[in-house]
């Protein structure tokens, strides 16, 4: 199984009056995206603030491009896809879940909601009791196969800017009781904090993307019988860095971060996996 992961993607509404804007924004946002999806996978996964405010027409554009190629897209939420309208608008738009699981053969997916709803005040994250509880379960549904968990926020204190005010799942929340059920391997995929980020607790690995507008690319995630191998990929396009400094420019509610990219060791990821005994 193959997985393509995209971090926070930002796309937003723009001034038209400014010259070149549109031009810049159609340019990046096109070649982001169909480097993405240009890619040999079976689902395509957004980790959440896939739009920047939430608004009807940036959830129509964004999904209109993604919507050119036949694919299996996987919008999680972010708090930047609810600051416009409630959860309910959103995902009656964009026909997606709020949170569910895929079980698979060779590994159990499991897709987050850590949103809040509206809050512009507080852009950390929150998981309500009903969702703990169906979180618990898929754990234990999952066995001893592993357990890929894909969320907007980070768990606290886990990768680079999760211990700050608003930067993970509130720490007043115990994710570590339900995680630490986990037989085998567990891996826990996020964005949020615009860093690159790989961190290793306990029994857990867990994955954070930067923001595309920052660091345009994207990871691969090879689940085969001996490992799971996370890879970068970047996206090739000599014009995008000129795009990216007149977009920043005149964007509201994003600023560009100088430490997206971490080392190199925060963006690749080997997981080998216990070989099965032969009978």
């Amino acid at each position: 199984m193959r997985l393509a992961l995209l971090g926070d993607l930002h796309y937003h509404e723009i001034d038209e009056s400014v010259p070149g804007l549109k031009e810049a924004r159609r340019a990046f946002y096109q070649t982001v995206l169909e480097q993405f999806l240009e890619q040999e996978a079976d689902l395509y996964i957004s980790l959440g603030d896939l739009t920047n405010f939430g608004t009807a027409s940036e959830l129509r554009e964004v999904y209109d491009l993604l919507r050119r190629q036949d694919k299996t897209f996987i919008h999680v939420l972010g708090n930047h896809d609810l600051y416009a309208q409630r959860r309910a608008e959103v995902l009656e738009m964009t026909g997606q879940e709020r949170y569910h699981a895929i079980d698979t053969d060779q590994a159990m997916l499991v897709f987050l909601d850590t949103a809040k709803e509206m809050d512009f005040k507080d852009w950390g994250g929150w998981l309500d009791p009903e969702q703990l509880g169906w979180l618990e379960e898929q754990v234990g549904l999952s066995g001893d196969k592993p357990l890929l968990v894909f969320g907007h926020h980070p768990v606290y204190n886990t990768t680079a800017g999760s211990e700050k005010d608003k930067g993970s799942i509130h720490p007043i929340i115990d994710m570590w009781s339900i995680l630490n059920q986990k037989q085998g391997i567990g891996i826990y995929f996020n964005g949020h904090t615009h860093m690159d980020s790989i961190a290793h607790r306990q029994d857990w690995s867990f994955v954070q993307l930067s923001a595309c507008l920052d660091q345009p690319g994207f990871r691969i995630v090879d689940i085969a019988e001996d490992a799971i191998r996370i890879t970068p990929v970047e996206v090739m396009d000599p014009t995008l860095p000129d795009h990216m400094a007149l977009l920043h420019q005149h964007m509201k509610h994003f600023s560009p971060n100088p430490d997206a990219r971490g080392m190199e060791d925060d963006r690749a990821l080997l997981v080998p996996l216990p070989i099965a005994p032969q009978i």
